[in-house]
């Protein structure tokens, strides 16, 4: 397997704090990379260097063999890396052929010709139909996001980052507020949809470990700024001390949370 996206001894200080140290990963078309920590652990810093975002400290971030530091999620996307944003958090009185459309729009650079576009653009209106039939969203086009299930807004959220093509996504807790029902649900869509749209890679930052067990092909877990672990789920779970480090953090934040 060829490596499509990696980081090389990345590291990011805010003043005297480290939030990375020495952080290198290298992830390959048809990996799902679960990325997971306890709070403070790096997870969000090391997001946003990955998505151009925050340009690293010290250290390399090549995607497709290019340096793609601080470059930014909007020029990333254009090169073939996308991340959900929860847009409709952003913008909850746009229907959901509009979220999408944004997205389409976006990449195929019709800029402030938006309403326009979506308007008058037959292969804006086929493509956004497309995408909103991967998702099972096909019925609720002309929805205001607002009017959604939170499932359903999990799913525009990141049929909106698919809409963009990407052959890289990112996928920031996906399932969080959703219930524990749904959640299977929506990360067999998001694989499924994978799949069909061509996507060779998945990065996956979460917090419910029955998810991370079932669906990730490796697990990289980070302490302290730190890759304390990166290995397949078995090997992953099977390791004591591992699990003590991470889960057994992990397990305890959200006891308190609850």
């Amino acid at each position: 397997m060829s490596t499509i996206l990696e980081t090389v001894g990345v590291g990011k200080m805010y003043g005297d704090f480290v939030a990375l140290d020495d952080v290198s990963l290298a992830i390959a078309e048809g990996e799902l990379v679960s990325i997971v920590g306890p709070n403070g652990a790096g997870k969000t810093t090391l997001v946003n260097v990955l998505t151009g975002l925050l340009k690293p400290t010290a250290g390399l971030v090549r995607f497709r063999g290019q340096d793609i530091a601080g470059i930014g999620p909007v020029m990333l996307a254009r090169r073939g890396m996308a991340r959900a944003f929860q847009l409709v958090h952003i913008f909850p009185a746009m229907t959901v052929r509009q979220t999408i459309a944004v997205a389409v729009v976006s990449q195929e650079g019709k800029g402030l010709r938006f309403f326009s576009a979506v308007d008058d653009d037959r292969g804006v209106r086929d493509r956004v139909r497309e995408v909103a039939s991967i998702f099972g969203l096909e019925r609720k086009l002309e929805t205001e996001a607002r009017y959604l299930s939170q499932g359903e807004k999990k799913l525009l959220d990141i049929a909106s980052a698919f809409a963009l093509q990407p052959e890289v996504i990112l996928l920031d807790e996906p399932t969080s507020g959703v219930s524990s029902a749904d959640k299977h649900g929506i990360m067999r869509n998001v694989v499924d949809a994978a799949k069909k749209a061509g996507v060779k890679a998945i990065i996956l930052v979460e917090h419910d470990m029955d998810l991370v067990a079932e669906y990730s092909t490796r697990i990289v877990a980070l302490t302290a700024g730190k890759v304390l672990a990166d290995r397949p789920p078995a090997a992953f779970f099977s390791d004591p001390e591992i699990v003590a480090a991470i889960v057994g953090k992990m397990v305890g934040r959200l006891a308190k949370e609850a």
